[in-house]
């Protein structure tokens, strides 16, 4: 569609078109009926691709040219920022945001956008930086559920809470998918242009644009200006020339991988290629190169043949997990199930993150990859990380290292042990064959209890910590190995002995 088919106005063009074999004026009263049919207030996701956009944009319409007295109740915008969405994409849906505030209260409208943010304990850098998690992939994609279903199902919640039910607005369309088709028409209603919401209990589902096409949303943007100002062209340029697929408000774990779309998250390793980001560096955006190749590096670490490299033998509850293969009656093949990565790695990639961050400010972008409040709770998480316990306090050391000063590094943050106090731990360790871990995690640990009048299971944390597996691979491996010979031993000897004593019972038998 060329730019010369645009609209004077909404009004004319909402006149004058038909869209997947309706008028278009025939949705705008759908959607009115709708809205003044109960008290139920709407939610409406927007992620601020294309089907987002127009159902944002037709609920503007329909809302407007309602009478002030029947704007009965509130509609509220919401969108996820997952704090790694693809950099471009994040201004325009701020500046959507800040439109719809400031446009609605012009035109005295109940309408309010907010955005929602994963918790700082859960964003993907304190996940992956911080506790070491791998990044995600189809078999553990960890990161959906909390940077995006999390903070969303909250804040729907919260208005559940408040008004008993709510309306969620989702620009889902069933030509999109099959499965998508399929979901839609499982929890329609009848006689309803709602449906029920398969996890979130007291919210509904409206989808106004199901039945449309690409084309059709595509007609509908170019058509006209949107109704709190400006056009959609710059929404148009993102798309252009690109496969990339939509990435729509998430709200549960059914819903497909953004990774093919531009706009997803940035550092998405579900998928093998990011095409989306390719096409925009083939289209000009050259400076996203080295985010590319930073999420490439991250995609390398997920497979098979190079997670020993990054990652630790053993899990985040410091014990080595293995996963047994029969490969015939006598003979098992043992196998280490990997953890965390290393906590070399992680320190690598912290300040390989921070040093492309700074490059592309120094170029004069106003771009921000990982916020203090990340850092922050990475620098924790390394101090009393249950492997490898950071007592360097190295995560401000980085921070320096790449932007020559400090951010505000809270002195309660930091243990109460220094590096000077690992490298002693650790000469000590190699002279009695203690492993140094060890003896720093039961020092944090009496750090922790330290100063409490009641200090209840301190013996069994203790002891916790000593059934951990300590020491290295190969020690641990061996003493795997013995275990299981000894128990084969007195499962043999349990064996002859019950073998003896039915002997025994037969000769008694026999005499008697």
């Amino acid at each position: 569609m060329s730019r010369s088919t645009l609209y004077a106005t909404m009004d004319e063009m909402i006149s004058a078109t038909e869209i997947a074999g309706r008028p278009l004026s025939d949705l705008i009263i759908e959607i009115q009926d709708l809205y003044l049919d109960d008290d139920k207030p709407w939610v409406i996701g927007f992620s601020g691709g294309k089907d987002s956009t127009t159902i944002l944009s037709l609920i503007y319409i329909a809302i407007e040219k309602l009478e002030l007295k029947q704007r009965h109740k509130h509609i509220y915008v919401i969108s996820s920022d997952t704090l790694v969405e693809t950099p471009m994409v994040v201004d325009m849906i701020e500046d959507v945001v800040n439109a719809i505030n400031e446009k609605a209260k012009t035109n005295k409208l109940p309408m309010s956008a907010h955005q929602v943010h994963p918790k700082m304990d859960q964003t993907f850098w304190t996940n992956l930086l911080g506790k070491g998690y791998p990044a995600p992939t189809q078999n553990f994609r960890w990161c959906t559920e909390r940077m995006k279903i999390d903070p969303v199902s909250e804040f729907i919640l919260d208005k559940v809470t408040r008004f008993g039910e709510v309306v969620v607005v989702l620009g889902a369309r069933s030509d999109e998918s099959a499965s998508r088709a399929q979901v839609i028409a499982k929890h329609k209603i009848d006689g309803s242009s709602l449906s029920r919401h398969s996890s979130l209990p007291g919210a509904f589902t409206y989808m106004p644009i199901e039945d449309w096409s690409f084309d059709d949303v595509w007609m509908y943007l170019l058509g006209a200006p949107a109704p709190w100002g400006g056009d959609h062209f710059e929404l148009f340029d993102l798309y252009k020339d690109s496969s990339a697929g939509e990435c729509p408000l998430v709200i549960d774990t059914k819903t497909p991988s953004c990774g093919n779309s531009r706009f997803g998250c940035w550092t998405c390793t579900v998928v093998t290629k990011d095409r989306a980001m390719e096409g925009l560096i083939d289209s000009g955006e050259t400076w996203l190169q080295e985010l590319k190749d930073f999420r490439d590096q991250l995609f390398h670490s997920t497979l098979p043949e190079n997670k020993d490299k990054y990652r630790n033998y053993k899990r985040r509850t410091g014990k080595v997990q293995y996963a047994r293969k029969n490969l015939d009656s006598e003979a098992t093949e043992v196998k280490t199930i990997p953890g965390p990565y290393w906590m070399e790695r992680r320190q690598i990639w912290l300040k390989e993150l921070l040093t492309i961050e700074k490059k592309l400010r120094d170029s004069g972008k106003d771009i921000t990859l990982i916020h203090p409040d990340e850092l922050y709770a990475i620098r924790r998480e390394w101090m009393y990380d249950p492997n490898e316990p950071d007592w360097a306090d190295t995560a401000p050391k980085i921070y320096r290292e790449v932007y020559g000063k400090d951010l505000d590094w809270a002195d309660q943050d930091a243990g109460s042990f220094s590096q000077s106090d690992a490298e002693i731990l650790s000469s000590l360790g190699a002279e009695f064959d203690v492993p140094s871990e060890l003896v720093m995690k039961l020092l944090d640990l009496e750090q922790a209890m330290d100063g409490l009048s009641r200090r209840k299971g301190l013996y069994k944390k203790i002891d916790s910590l000593l059934k951990q597996d300590w020491g290295s691979y190969e020690d641990i491996r061996e003493k795997m190995v013995n275990h299981k010979h000894q128990h084969s031993l007195d499962k043999n000897i349990d064996k002859g002995y019950d073998e003896r004593l039915g002997e025994l019972a037969a000769e008694l038998e026999s005499l008697n």
